[in-house]
């Protein structure tokens, strides 16, 4: 893979990180008084309405069905918990969003990323409540972030599932494509999942043949990003066009074709890795980059 000092010119914010909450194990047996909860239902979160918009309550004891509760981490010696209610519960001077992509440019980009991982933490403690391989209950490891098994000892962790998003340059023009659950004119560049026993540029390789039917090269590692939509760990590469004509699968993908700078469809928003590697691109990326 050819490195080069175009990866430093790649610049990209990840709004879904939360490296800033760090995890403290053991984790408080209890939590703490000041706690800071994010009120989760299903895959949404409140906030408290006002401006600007609060993500936390801090009154557990004041909500009625609480489902399942998961220690977040620690941000400067505060504790962080995700509470997650009844789909019924009322919270006074609040509103719900059921999605929490939604919350881009309404919440600091921390407060955003402690949203979206309380989602993906709730969902962790609801799908394994039990055992995969024993069908017992299962237990919060206390020691790190995982449950255990009660009967047979398996040690289960939250999925992340690695997935390839690649652009792809020809001359002055990029690929851009559409997913058939795109809106009307939307387009963005090839993405997938990794498959097991592969590498990341066989992964490039693979998703770009099979869904565009082109063969690329000089396969570039750019940046990364979670993306808890649910559990994907998105990392971008560039690379060049090598060969071929576009043949869309008409699955994965509906339409492709070649795109250059003054020409550009409707592309992702600001918020993703994907509309990152195209503001790459329109600043500084070129055909011949990192050769």
């Amino acid at each position: 893979m050819a490195t080069g000092n175009f990866q430093d010119s790649f610049l990209h914010t990840a709004v879904f990180s939360s490296a800033f909450l760090e995890p403290v194990y053991p984790e408080p047996a209890e939590p703490p008084e000041d706690a800071k909860w994010v009120i989760v239902r299903k895959n949404g979160v409140y906030l408290h309405s006002g401006e600007p918009p609060v993500l936390v309550y801090t009154h557990k004891e004041n909500l009625p069905d609480v489902l399942h509760s998961q220690y977040l981490g620690h941000r400067e010696g505060v504790a962080w918990y995700a509470m997650e209610v009844a789909a019924d519960t009322v919270i006074p001077g609040s509103v719900f969003y059921p999605d929490t992509r939604d919350l881009y440019s309404l919440l600091p980009d921390n407060e955003l990323a402690v949203a979206a991982l309380a989602v993906r933490i709730i969902a962790f403690d609801r799908t394994t409540r039990f055992c995969g391989q024993c069908g017992s209950e299962m237990r919060q490891s206390g020691e790190e972030r995982a449950k255990v098994c009660a009967a047979c000892g398996q040690v289960t962790y939250p999925r992340i599932s690695p997935a390839i998003i690649v652009l792809i340059q020809k001359d002055d023009h990029i690929l851009l494509a559409r997913s058939p659950r795109f809106p009307p004119g939307f387009h963005s560049v090839i993405a997938g999942f990794v498959a097991p026993g592969e590498t990341l540029e066989e992964a490039v390789q693979r998703e770009v043949r099979e869904e565009v039917g082109i063969e690329v090269t000089n396969i570039r590692y750019l940046g990364s990003e979670p993306w808890p939509f649910p559990d994907s760990l998105m990392i971008g590469f560039a690379a060049d066009y090598a060969g071929g004509e576009i043949v869309i699968d008409n699955n994965e993908i509906v339409a492709a074709g070649w795109f250059d700078r003054a020409h550009l469809p409707d592309i992702p928003r600001k918020m993703s890795i994907a509309r990152a590697l195209i503001d790459w691109w329109l600043a500084e990326g070129r055909g011949d980059s990192g050769r």
